[in-house]
């Protein structure tokens, strides 16, 4: 009778836990959405090195308490994901700099395509139905493109962007249930900052009005777009699935172009709206055929 009370209570813990998870990847998404706009509306004034490494040093910043629960694993751990997360965030504000918000948005949401194909590098079987998700994201994209005046070198880099992000969350939900949450994302912020300053560092001096002019903004963009949506990936990672995180993520496109619109002035023709679409389908469709 007692086990049956302690499996109970364990379960509800557990379902419990879970929908705690996928609120915090909502809330993730949501908040990302808007990055995409701050993000390409810093282009017209910053490199991006100055960007990346001004929000990750602000993001850094309140974290830096929990540096002293430090140990060897723990370090490893967190350098490898500030590394992986460095190179996704970055790599995509490079590809912001020649493609619109609402694009590079679509194209990241094709993780939630990689992470399942990465997956077979695990073990897990390439299915016919993976093959036709995969097939209708890849059609989604060459409609985008071809509205946008064909592939650029934006759209490359952002499909490594993509590609990073996949093995980040592969990455993340495998390494959360070992470590505690808030040191393991105090050292992977302070990587990542450590590392955007180094590449920033000949630009900085050329900028830093510019940066006390509009750092309202990027304390927006450091606290709020980057070190909260960073800590709540690492504690939904204990807790969802790394495929239905992907899948979460198919939502980031449609906030994205919601405040590309409302903030840019960035619009979908049709083309754009059917590969879209096609995006989004596919995505979703990987994961209900899994």
């Amino acid at each position: 009778m007692s086990l049956s009370l302690e499996l109970i209570t364990m379960t509800a813990i557990s379902k419990t836990s879970y929908h705690q998870g996928i609120l915090l990847i909502l809330l993730t998404v949501l908040v990302w959405g808007t990055s995409f706009s701050v993000l390409k509306y810093f282009l017209r004034d910053f490199p991006p090195a100055v960007i990346v490494a001004t929000r990750f040093a602000i993001a850094a910043v309140p974290f830096i308490g929990w540096l002293r629960q430090l140990n060897i694993r723990l370090l490893g751990a967190g350098a490898l994901l500030g590394c992986l997360c460095f190179l996704a965030t970055s790599i995509t504000v490079l590809g912001l700099e020649t493609i619109s918000a609402n694009r590079s948005a679509f194209i990241l949401s094709l993780n939630a395509i990689l992470v399942p194909l990465l997956s077979i590098l695990l073990g897990q079987k390439l299915t016919a139905k993976i093959l036709l998700a995969a097939g209708l994201a890849i059609s989604g994209i060459c409609l985008l493109s071809w509205e946008g005046g064909g592939l650029s070198w934006g759209d490359a880099l952002t499909f490594i962007a993509a590609l990073s992000f996949a093995v980040y969350i592969l990455t993340l939900a495998w390494l959360t249930p070992r470590h505690p949450t808030l040191p393991l994302v105090a050292v992977q912020l302070w990587v990542m900052a450590l590392i955007g300053i180094i590449w920033a560092m000949p630009h900085f001096a050329g900028y830093s009005q510019n940066i006390t002019a509009h750092f309202g903004t990027f304390l927006y963009l450091g606290l709020i777009g980057t070190a909260t949506p960073v800590w709540f990936q690492a504690m939904a990672g204990r807790w969802v699935p790394a495929h239905e995180v992907a899948l979460l993520y198919t939502l980031e496109p449609v906030f994205a172009t919601f405040f590309s619109f409302l903030f840019l002035g960035e619009q979908l023709g049709i083309r754009g709206f059917i590969g879209a679409a096609l995006v989004v389908t596919a995505t979703v469709l990987s994961q209900r055929l899994r």
